[in-house]
């Protein structure tokens, strides 16, 4: 039989693993200072933004606001229709649609070129919520601002619907 013998020392490993307990509860410490340390000035950014808040903002120069009109009538909106996809009497036909719904027709002619792909709407300064219902009437997406026509072409229209293809 075995028999047990004892040791002269203690185990070396117990020392070293108090040492190793003693040095990592240090450096738990110092992270939490310096942890500490680093937050204290996001702490305080709020109170110096407060005092942000009381200086006087620029001034901001705005465009003048554009008054608000209301949606005229139909028969308040004269329109011209031009043929841009060289059908004959396409304009003649759309201005006789656009009259049995109430418009005022100014024109109906052809275009100075016959190979619009799309049909469009186009109005003068202050006609766009009548250029969009009268798109809407028609069936057609796009309105944008009158370009290209003389104020002595427009036959006294406020809108303008150029037929495409």
């Amino acid at each position: 039989m075995e028999h047990a013998q004892p040791l002269p020392a203690p185990f070396p490993w117990r020392a070293l693993a108090v040492v190793a307990l003693g040095v990592a509860l240090i450096e738990l410490v110092a992270l939490l200072a310096i942890t500490l340390v680093h937050m204290a000035p996001h702490a305080k950014a709020p109170a110096r933004a407060a005092v942000v808040h009381h200086v006087r903002p620029a001034v901001v120069h705005r465009a003048p606001a554009v008054p608000s009109v209301p949606l005229r009538p139909r028969s308040h909106v004269r329109v011209l229709v031009l043929n841009g996809n060289g059908v004959g009497g396409a304009a003649a036909a759309q201005a006789a649609r656009l009259q049995s719904e109430g418009y005022r027709i100014g024109g109906a002619t052809n275009a100075q070129r016959h190979d619009y792909v799309n049909s469009m709407v186009m109005f003068v300064p202050g006609w766009v919520k009548e250029a969009r219902r009268l798109a809407h009437d028609a069936g057609i997406r796009m309105v944008a601002p009158l370009d290209g026509l003389r104020p002595a072409q427009l036959k006294g229209s406020t809108v303008v619907l150029l037929l495409g293809k």
